[in-house]
């Protein structure tokens, strides 16, 4: 069976969420699955394939995102890669395929991922923290498209399977 590590970097657990309904949809489709947080990783053998996830927070990759790109290196070369981002705090996510961010492009054309995705973000009404409790006024909600996560998870998964066979 495929063994996929789903790593996400996430502050307030959103992008950790969203991770959930990857690996979940990737166990669906028949793939293992292995959700964690980034900063707990501390190597890949054994898995197959890896997405990486992080939240965005003024057009930058989650810090634990960026950190384990760059101490995995190697070993992502070595296997198929998946990224996604989590952060729009409005439905362009949902209407339309976003790029990714510079930061993340780089590490996308680094590590030759096989796709990136931008889901939609989720700030509570009552965010914590300065900045956070000021866009939460402006805009904050939960943006995230369940079923938009699980149609790219399973189509990770269809591309696994075609690789294997």
């Amino acid at each position: 069976m495929i063994r996929v590590l789903v790593a996400h970097a996430s502050e307030r657990g959103g992008t950790a969420e969203i991770a959930d309904w990857i690996g979940a949809a990737l166990r669906r489709a028949g793939v293992e699955a292995e959700v964690r947080p980034a900063g707990e990783v501390s190597e890949l053998e054994g898995y197959d394939a890896v997405v990486v996830g992080g939240a965005l927070y003024e057009g930058r990759w989650h810090r634990e995102a960026r950190r384990f790109v760059r101490h995995h290196a190697g070993d992502l070369a070595r296997r198929p890669v998946w990224l996604f981002s989590s952060g729009p705090l409005d439905r362009t996510a949902q209407e339309r395929a976003i790029d990714p961010v510079p930061g993340v492009a780089k590490i996308a054309e680094r590590l030759h991922a096989r796709g990136h995705a931008t889901f939609g973000g989720r700030l509570a009404p009552d965010a914590k923290g300065f900045l956070a409790s000021k866009i939460a006024k402006r805009s904050g909600g939960d943006y995230r498209d369940r079923d938009q996560v699980a149609e790219w998870a399973a189509g990770i998964a269809r591309e696994l399977r075609s690789v294997t066979v």
